[in-house]
């Protein structure tokens, strides 16, 4: 019996980039595409070409970058959207213009202002101009799982006859139960004429908890294309996760027996510790697949089990998900071919020039462990990856504090001109001590709206990575700023000058923008 293959459809960059705090710049999202690709999901969705020139751009770079994977980019049913979605696509070699509208009774009357016929003949219409743009059309009908089952069916069968080679069917809010789900995918599947046509897929959220449950009884009913992310990150509770679904397609071979599916699972964790040292958001402990714990075991009764055959409390082996069997992987010793060829491993793409700066900074981290973690190389990658212009460069921190003594910073910064600047200042602490000395160094007042701080390694000396967003200069607009090192307050330092010198790019731009105007 031949199998069926079920399209594994990954949204990291765009459904999963769109959540609060998961934000990636355009080197970030290359990166990130890179290891989609060595994982071997079918499809990646770039982004949403028309929302942002930064999404444009992201998608445009991915689309020529990526050889071995489907790029698709997100595009409202009008022909302004799926031209310029058109325009950053068709560089890739298998690229797919995925097309949208809500069908529900719910969004066309609150947020569409829109009748069901008015939906369906836009719905058409889209597919039609985007099918002769391009041969690959998805079509989504969002809000699906609460639409009237009898309309959505005159939904896919339109689209189908007007080209759409897949019909994806959301679960926008995460409100559907499974065998809810179960039963809308049989009648789908059972009542539209021409649904062999086209590929029937599923976009589940997890708002009440059961993306993946869904997504799985999807298949069971005949899906043959799920849309998830790495760590099920997306709007609210997020989205299906990649790795739970397809493990459990894996591990469940026995109920999945005609399914077929081309992710190359031991690279999982790999992709999902990527995503978290991007965005600097992890994973709870007890996360299916990935999370630290999830082939930790303590409880004497399961070590013992372990101890005499690992099967009684693992279903399924950390090799098979790539999780590491060892965490040392470099240490001041190492060469630079060593190096070079783990931050391949890693799935990183380092230009030959930043590689060198990287190596040496690494070196230097070397001298300062005892263990170099994947994490620390990680790090380091990060830091060297920067799509704009450093106004400002760290030189050295050094702080004065203790419970008796007034916090105080000075710091050395070198401007792009090659301008150093040293100054000082007090504070309520020494990070704000370090903010507030930058501040004055640059001009620029800032007021900081979140902080965060993690070690990124085990140990007394592991590197401290602090993620930050602040304002600028009553700008309104919130500034995303990383930095890490062995010193916490260092590193926030860095991620506040990270920060900083990203503000002042955004505003040297609008300035010329405006200039270029006469405004």
């Amino acid at each position: 019996m031949s199998k069926k293959k079920v399209i594994i459809f990954d949204t990291t960059l765009r459904d999963g980039e769109q959540a609060p705090g998961f934000s990636m710049n355009t080197d970030e999202k290359l990166q990130m595409a890179l290891q989609l690709e060595r994982l071997g999901v079918d499809v990646m969705e770039a982004g949403f070409p028309i929302s942002s020139p930064g999404d444009f751009e992201a998608v445009t770079k991915v689309s020529k970058m990526i050889k071995n994977t489907g790029v698709a980019g997100l595009c409202r049913a009008n022909e302004k959207d799926i031209s310029v979605g058109w325009d950053a696509l068709k560089h890739a070699v298998r690229p797919r213009i995925h097309t949208f509208i809500a069908t529900s009774d719910i969004h066309l009357k609150h947020k569409l202002k829109k009748s069901r016929e008015e939906a369906l003949e836009i719905a058409v219409n889209a597919v039609k101009f985007a099918r002769n743009l391009c041969d690959d059309v998805e079509f989504s009908a969002e809000d699906a799982l609460r639409s009237d089952v009898d309309f959505l069916c005159q939904v896919v069968e339109a689209v189908i006859a007007a080209g759409a080679s897949t019909v994806n069917l959301p679960d926008t809010v995460g409100y559907t139960m499974p065998f809810e789900i179960d039963k809308v995918i049989s009648t789908i599947i059972n009542k539209v004429p021409n649904v062999d046509k086209a590929r029937i897929s599923v976009h589940c959220h997890n708002d009440l908890g059961l993306a993946v449950a869904n997504s799985l009884m999807s298949v069971n009913a005949g899906a043959s294309q799920v849309e998830c992310t790495i760590n099920g990150i997306g709007e609210r509770a997020g989205n299906c996760s990649l790795e739970e679904v397809v493990m459990g397609l894996n591990v469940r071979k026995d109920l999945f027996d005609d399914i077929e599916i081309g992710v190359k699972t031991n690279e999982i964790y790999r992709a999902s510790k990527l995503l978290t040292s991007i965005t600097g958001v992890g994973v709870q402990p007890n996360k299916a697949i990935v999370g630290k714990n999830a082939f930790a075991h303590e409880a004497g009764i399961h070590q013992d089990g372990m101890l005499k055959n690992r099967i009684t409390y693992e279903i399924m082996t950390p090799e098979s998900v790539g999780y590491p069997s060892t965490s040392l992987v470099l240490g001041k010793h190492s060469g630079r071919h060593a190096f070079v060829e783990r931050i391949k491993d890693l799935g990183f793409a380092v230009e030959q020039d930043a590689i060198q700066k990287a190596f040496e900074e690494f070196k230097v981290l070397a001298d300062k462990k005892k263990e170099v973690f994947d994490e620390d190389i990680e790090a380091i990658i990060l830091n060297q990856s920067k799509d704009y212009q450093e106004t400002y460069i760290m030189k050295s921190v050094n702080i004065l504090s203790g419970d008796t003594a007034i916090p105080t910073a000075t710091v050395k910064l070198e401007d792009k001109d090659g301008n150093v600047m040293v100054d000082a200042s007090t504070g309520d602490g020494p990070v704000d001590a370090c903010m507030k000395v930058i501040e004055r160094i640059a001009g620029i007042s800032g007021r900081l709206k979140s902080y965060n701080i993690k070690a990124l390694t085990a140990g007394k000396d592991a590197v401290g990575e602090v993620t930050l967003s602040s304002e600028f200069d009553s700008s309104g607009y919130d500034i995303r700023g990383r930095g890490s090192d062995t010193d916490v307050v260092v590193a926030s330092a860095k991620a506040y000058l990270d920060a900083l010198n990203k503000y002042i790019t955004r505003k040297e731009s609008r300035e010329s923008m405006n200039s270029d105007k006469g405004v």
